[in-house]
């Protein structure tokens, strides 16, 4: 592919794949927030390490509501990730506590990796207002690092400087998670 205006060739888009346990809603959140984020610099997957087979209710509501397409959004293994066949993959980010402790699959093409917790929209109780109101602050808050990462000067960054930076954005985001309402 090349960019019209100067005949440059264009770099592939980085593949980007978000991790969580059941890939339910935090990780297909991140997935579709990316997607459109990034602008076709970035291309977003998510996975879970334990699917639950199905995309939350919520998450899809949200995600429709906001004018993202859903049609393609489906739960699924991280072992598809694995295969020999999946994208090379540039950048892991879990997205829940539980995937961050688990062995992963080994990723071809030695991905950076970060953290990036965020509580479980999926697990909060209440009425629907509550629930959804849970997965808008986790939209909000995935959408806030997503927006942080794809900002970041890629190209002028060393690893060991960019793997600083993708801490910085988990941690902050963590803390902001933490703080009370």
């Amino acid at each position: 592919m090349t960019d019209a205006g100067t005949n440059e060739a264009l770099p592939a888009p980085l593949n980007v794949l978000f991790l969580c346990t059941g890939n339910s809603a935090r990780s297909i959140l991140a997935e579709s927030i990316l997607n459109r984020e990034g602008k076709g610099r970035f291309r977003g997957f998510s996975s879970g390490s334990m699917p639950t087979g199905k995309v939350n209710p919520l998450a899809l509501n949200l995600l429709a509501k906001l004018n993202y397409d859903v049609s393609a959004l489906r739960s699924k293994s991280w072992d598809e990730f694995a295969e020999a066949r999946a994208p090379k993959l540039d950048f892991v980010f879990t997205v829940c506590g539980n995937a961050a402790g688990e062995t992963c699959p080994i990723w071809t093409g030695q991905p950076m990796r970060a953290h990036w917790g965020l509580p479980d929209p999926a697990a909060v109780e209440g009425s629907e207002a509550e629930r959804a109101l849970a997965f808008d602050d986790t939209y909000r808050m995935l959408n806030q690092r997503i927006s942080i990462f794809v900002d970041l000067p890629l190209r002028s960054l060393n690893r060991l400087s960019l793997q600083q930076h993708l801490d910085e954005i988990g941690q902050a985001g963590e803390e902001a998670s933490k703080a009370p309402a």
